[in-house]
């Protein structure tokens, strides 16, 4: 599977104001807490890129006792992290082999990131050594199973095939996780609705979306042309979008 390089993607990767309008306060991560009273709790946001999430649930949480970790395997988004929030030990590593000790963390969350693994078995072996008995690995990621339509595949059709190899589907995660000894739970939220082209285009010239640094050039400009055309024809241009959203809870037996 290919993987993309996102030395070259930290330069715009903020800018996609989606990934901020998106992120809460974790609303599962507060329960456990509530849940499972104690003076000190061990977080860590698994391929936490430029601290986005790890930023709004410190603010969200702050008045806890919480000891906030961050790993990622590119330093360029570490380094944006380390610029957006502070009082995070923030470190560069795989998930395939982290750099903690043994049942160390009590919630490890993972956003949009579970399908960049290349080793995802030993990514799941290795966040079932360092949580905590009792702990919770929250796992967020799109569906894309369920999102055929989803208007980047409109526009560019290959991507759909390259997400193929990199997205595990909910049955797949569902059974790895509960083989390794978590009890699981999936949800989905699944939506269809017609979207205004315009508001894509940004984040097409961007290409700050993972998928679209592995097509080829010739196929990422075929897609922004068509994008460009159907504006120019229509500027009000709508496609009929599907998306669908997985979380999925694991508590370590």
């Amino acid at each position: 599977m290919k993987v993309t390089d996102y030395s070259t993607v930290v330069k715009v990767y903020d800018s996609n104001q989606y990934r901020f309008e998106e992120v809460k306060g974790d609303t599962d991560l507060e329960a456990y807490i509530q849940n499972n009273p104690k003076s000190l709790y061990n977080f860590l946001d698994l391929a936490c890129g430029t601290g986005i999430y790890l930023n709004h649930q410190y603010q969200y949480l702050k008045e806890l006792n919480i000891n906030w970790h961050g790993l990622d395997a590119s330093q360029a988004m570490l380094d944006k992290a380390k610029e957006k929030v502070e009082h995070v030990a923030f470190e560069k590593g795989f998930a395939e082999r982290m750099p903690y000790e043994d049942e160390y963390f009590d919630v490890i969350t993972n956003n949009y990131a579970f399908h960049h693994f290349v080793g995802k078995e030993k990514g799941l072996d290795e966040i079932h050594r360092v949580l905590k008995r009792g702990g919770v690995y929250k796992l967020h990621n799109i569906d894309i199973y369920w999102m055929k339509n989803w208007w980047v595949y409109h526009y560019f059709p290959s991507a759909l095939l390259e997400d193929y190899k990199r997205f595990w589907s909910k049955e797949v995660i569902f059974r790895e996780l509960s083989q390794r000894g978590f009890n699981v739970r999936i949800d989905c939220n699944y939506q269809m609705e017609n979207i205004r082209v315009a508001d894509y285009l940004g984040l097409v010239e961007n290409r700050d979306i993972s998928v679209l640094t592995l097509i080829d050039d010739e196929e990422y400009n075929q897609g922004l042309n068509r994008m460009k055309q159907d504006l120019e024809e229509s500027p009000d241009k709508v496609v009929t979008n599907d998306f669908s959203e997985m979380i999925c809870l694991a508590h370590k037996n």
